[in-house]
């Protein structure tokens, strides 16, 4: 009874805005320390990987274009998470979790789109196709976006977390798109080659330096968004001071 008895409690600790910021302030630098080991090992491995016999060195370009796009469907099921976390269990840091990663994770997934195209025009001849994956990766862009806006379309902080909450698990249906979209229509993008039922099919000169940048930019993602909730809570607290002595000089 007294272990059950304690798990509310431990979960309304980081529904406590002080609290929060206590505990991720600890956590934050160890965080950033990570990634920038993971990158630093995984990127230097990835540079001196050798030069595959069909796209050359070009292929260097998959230890960065890889963990885009994995980040850009990650950060949307964090957020989809988060819109749970709000809309069934009314979890008031959920609300400034979707708020904050939403940019995080527009930057990544255009970052996916950029390097692509790099990574497309010697392999395909052409910057960009209409393909079923590029396409589906283009819509979670413009998705990032309008949540982006809509976050920000409402003065009042807890009716726009509940219209992007609503907003964020509706779009949750692209993810699985993203995902089986080289798998469910004839496209120019190749098929998973990593996350595999019968295992990875790469060979562990750019394996590793792939899941170690994978790793780097993940933790990465984790550090600038408890960054960004923390700048977020501090500037919603230094509104309400400002509105309290706005009402107290009238």
């Amino acid at each position: 009874m007294s272990d059950l008895a304690a798990r509310p409690s431990r979960f309304a600790i980081l529904a406590n805005p002080t609290r929060f910021l206590e505990l991720s302030g600890r956590l934050q630098p160890w965080l950033y320390a990570v990634a920038l080991a993971c990158l630093a090992v995984g990127l230097g491995l990835g540079l001196t990987a050798p030069e595959d016999y069909q796209q050359g060195t070009t292929v260097r370009i998959l230890f960065v274009h890889v963990p885009f796009a994995w980040l850009s469907m990650m950060v949307w099921t964090v957020m989809s998470v988060s819109a749970l976390g709000l809309l069934v269990w009314r979890h008031p840091i959920a609300e400034v979790s979707i708020r904050a990663a939403a940019p995080i994770g527009a930057v990544f997934t255009f970052l996916c789109l950029f390097t692509g195209s790099v990574w497309g025009r010697p392999m395909w001849g052409t910057w960009w196709v209409w393909d079923a994956r590029l396409t589906s990766v283009f819509v979670l862009f413009l998705m990032y976006l309008g949540l982006i806006a809509l976050t920000r379309a409402f003065e009042e902080p807890q009716r726009a977390g509940r219209m992007a909450s609503v907003f964020v698990l509706v779009g949750f249906v692209i993810i699985p798109i993203i995902k089986f979209s080289v798998d469910w229509w004839n496209t120019l993008h190749q098929p998973a080659s990593v996350l595999r039922m019968d295992g990875p099919t790469m060979d562990t000169a750019y394996l590793w330096p792939l899941f170690l940048s994978a790793i780097g930019f993940s933790f990465l993602f984790f550090a600038l968004h408890l960054t960004a909730m923390r700048t977020e809570i501090r500037r919603r607290r230094l509104l309400s001071l400002q509105r309290r002595r706005a009402l107290g000089s009238a």
